[in-house]
């Protein structure tokens, strides 16, 4: 029998070999076609009296990275289709069906009688691996970059083919739940130490390997299908049991806050499976997975998370028409903590970097960061002194700013002052190479009136990089009113180059991000002057989903640097564009406390050396509130709706204001720059779910309260009025590169 996705052939000794290799892409993925083949290719190899063992394995450099989300997507849009013309009995039996397909395939290869054996040649995640779960042995290719993990939970799923049941058959509950709760990937040195592999071979001998243990007399039977079978930490209602899963709960509590329904299935699951025999187990799995599939949640965290994150990476923003670039040599100057990092990740990629300062002992501070960076790495056994070298390598320090002349993108990093960059761009300007492009890291200052010191003002263009550079994934892209696409495209790709997501919007001060998250900030500073306990502002923060309290974040960000903002905003726009009173509080705190944050080890908070204890909120804070509200009397979903709202309708400015002209940029910017509360699937996608009428109602009530800050824009009265969505109103464009 011929198939799509998979080849079969079957040796002399009976040994079955299928290789999934998807015709046409460059990674294996679960799809309907895959689902149904496998399905197919059980039935068959079970059926086949020649057939007397099976080796699953991969065409490509990987297994797979798992399910295409987007079939789960369709999922749903059958679902809903089936509500309205069937009802709710019928519609909540078709999801079930559907979505547990495969896990009834993996169970059928597991109680076939025949042994099958998963090689495993590269990543393995999400689906593909529970598929190897479901194998009767496992073996791997000694590969350092294979790694193993079932990541749903980071898209508002589960394992939902069987790996919250076999999982915790393999390993202790603690370790399972933690493996599937977390959503992390392991690679195959601990995937080995926990069994989830049983031997590690050279790659040239994978398939020989697997061939070998079903020649051997491997059984076709999984442990828990055998009589007699231990849980390895026993039953649910013993002691172990006991010292699990209370603590799990309210661990569970501490970490989401209730915030994510599938985090919540996952500990039903595997409480309820591990009482239970393995084929009701998997039911239970499917049921929740197919109650959680209805969860808006997921449906917010798929579309935001994975399908126009992966449509943005690979270029839906890119201008059509131009062709490819590639930075080959890339200058930074200003080589302070942020065009240090820059340098760093851009080295890492492969680009040679240069770093510019105003002398050699700055310029090689820079250059020693990128070697702090990199040591720290290599003492955690994630880089290897090779590594470091080959980064260092690429690092060139210099004063001199002639180096920039061979430079295909040049990136300004240096102080947020207009007359330190105008300086710097005079400087810059005349040593470009001809079709070079220029970049600003600024932060807030606009780039049109940054232009206005640029000759081609074509080829000027704004790359925000968020702190920390090595582990913030999101890039902003700002375009000016004279901004080319050939600047333009060569941003996207420079980005995409060293591994970022970017983001493309208009010009405005503080573009998008820092925008919204700034009124994230401000509104727990408004708190603070409210009178409402700085504990029980940063603990509702929490609760709302944000990452970080604001009080905290606002010490990350650095106190004096925010003064700083406010005081350039202010000479910029007037007395009026600013808080007044916020601005008292952080002169007091900045100027006269001398508090800057965390960089100083002082702010609202008070920080120990490191490795010495936690940081503290500052005890003198109190001392700084004009009053003191009694906490009983505060109402804490009004204080999270305060939290999600006020940077909601900050972005739903941005659209009006024509900063954001894509719906997936907004959602995706928001959760990877600033945190926005990843289950709601974004600022907009908040806004869409809870439905644009409910939210204006929602604003205006916030508003009549507390102010101006909330009063909803008029579009999105306007959408109200009219039952829109940002989505439906402004669908996202299918173009890519």
């Amino acid at each position: 029998m011929t198939y799509q996705n998979f080849r079969v052939e079957t040796d002399a000794d009976g040994i079955a070999l299928v290789t999934w290799d998807i015709p046409g892409r460059s990674m294996n993925v679960l799809d309907t076609t895959t689902i149904q083949e496998l399905a197919a290719i059980v039935q068959q190899t079970t059926a086949d009296a020649a057939v007397k063992g099976v080796v699953f394995t991969s065409g490509k450099e990987a297994m797979s990275a798992g399910a295409d989300l987007t079939m789960l997507e369709s999922m749903n849009r059958t679902y809903l289709d089936a509500l309205k013309q069937k009802g709710e009995t019928a519609a909540n039996q078709l999801l079930f069906d559907e979505s547990s397909r495969l896990s009834q395939a993996y169970r059928a290869i597991e109680t076939c009688g025949k042994p099958w054996v998963a090689a495993i040649n590269g990543l393995a995640m999400g689906g593909a691996f529970e598929l190897t779960l479901a194998c009767h042995y496992r073996v791997a290719a000694d590969n350092p970059k294979t790694r193993l993990g079932l990541p749903e939970v980071k898209v508002g799923l589960f394992p939902g083919a069987g790996g919250t049941q076999r999982l915790p058959r393999i390993l202790p509950t603690q370790d399972a739940l933690q493996f599937l709760l977390k959503g992390d990937a392991v690679n195959l040195t601990k995937a080995k130490a926990m069994k989830l592999v049983d031997a590690v071979v050279p790659a040239a001998d994978l398939i020989t390997a697997a061939k070998d243990w079903i020649k051997g007399g491997g059984k076709a039977v999984a442990p828990w299908d055998v009589k007699g079978f231990k849980l390895p930490s026993g039953p649910v209602y013993s002691a172990a049991g006991m010292q699990t899963f209370p603590p799990a709960n309210a661990l569970l509590r501490r970490e989401t806050y209730d915030n994510y329904p599938a985090a919540r299935a996952i500990l039903q699951c595997v409480y309820g499976g591990l009482q239970l025999p393995m084929d009701a187990a998997l039911r239970v799995e499917s049921r929740q997975f197919a109650k959680v599939l209805r969860s808006k949640e997921a449906a917010a965290m798929i579309r935001s998370l994975f399908v126009s994150m992966q449509e943005l990476n690979k270029g839906a923003r890119r201008p059509a028409g131009v062709a490819p670039t590639r930075v080959k040599k890339l200058a930074i100057i200003g080589a302070g903590f942020m065009g240090a990092s820059v340098g760093y990740v851009s080295a890492q990629a492969g680009i040679d970097v240069v770093l510019i300062d105003r002398d050699q002992d700055s310029a090689d501070k820079g250059k020693a960061h990128a070697k702090s960076v990199i040591d720290g790495l290599i003492a955690k056994g994630r880089a290897k002194e090779a590594d470091r070298d080959a980064v260092l390598s690429r690092i060139t320090a210099t004063p001199d700013y002639t180096a920039i002349s061979d430079c295909d993108l040049v990136i300004e990093a240096v102080f947020e002052d207009r007359k330190v960059k105008a300086e710097t761009y005079a400087k810059a300007q005349p040593l470009l190479k001809p079709g070079a492009i220029f970049a600003s890291n600024t932060s807030t200052l606009p780039i049109n009136s940054l232009a206005e010191e640029f000759k081609d003002k074509a080829r000027f263009i704004g790359i925000h990089f968020f702190s920390p550079v090595e582990k913030m994934m999101l890039v902003e892209i700002i375009v000016g009113k004279e901004t080319g696409d050939v600047a333009l495209a060569t941003a996207l790709d420079y980005v995409r180059q060293i591994g970022k997501t970017p983001i493309v919007v208009n010009d405005s001060r503080g573009f998008f991000a820092n925008r919204c998250v700034l009124r994230y900030t401000a509104e727990g500073l408004e708190m603070l002057m409210e009178g409402v306990p700085p504990a029980m502002i940063e603990n509702t923060a929490r609760m709302a989903g944000m990452p970080v309290g604001p009080l905290s974040l606002s010490d990350e960000v650095a106190l004096d640097l925010a003064l700083k903002i406010m005081k350039a905003t202010e000479v910029d726009l007037g007395a009026n564009a600013i808080d007044q009173a916020q601005k008292k509080l952080l002169v007091e705190m900045v100027e006269k406390q001398g508090r800057l944050g965390r960089k100083n080890g002082k702010g609202f908070y008070d920080y120990p050396e490191k490795g010495k204890g936690q940081k503290r909120l500052w005890a003198g804070i109190a001392a700084l509130q004009p009053k003191h509200l009694d906490p009983d009397t505060l109402d804490v979903e009004e204080l999270k709706q305060r939290f999600l709202v006020a940077q909601a309708v900050e972005a739903a400015r941005t659209v009006e204001d024509h900063v954001i002209t894509d719906p997936r940029e907004a959602d995706v910017g928001s959760i990877l720059g600033f945190g926005f509360a990843p289950f709601t699937g974004g600022t907009l996608s908040y806004i869409d779910f809870m439905g644009t009428k409910a939210f204006v109602e929602l604003c205006r009530k916030l508003e009549a309260k507390y102010g101006s800050r909330f009063t909803p824009p008029k579009l999105l009265v306007d959408m109200a009025a009219k039952g829109e969505t940002f989505y439906g109103r402004f669908p996202p464009k299918k173009t890519a590169a």
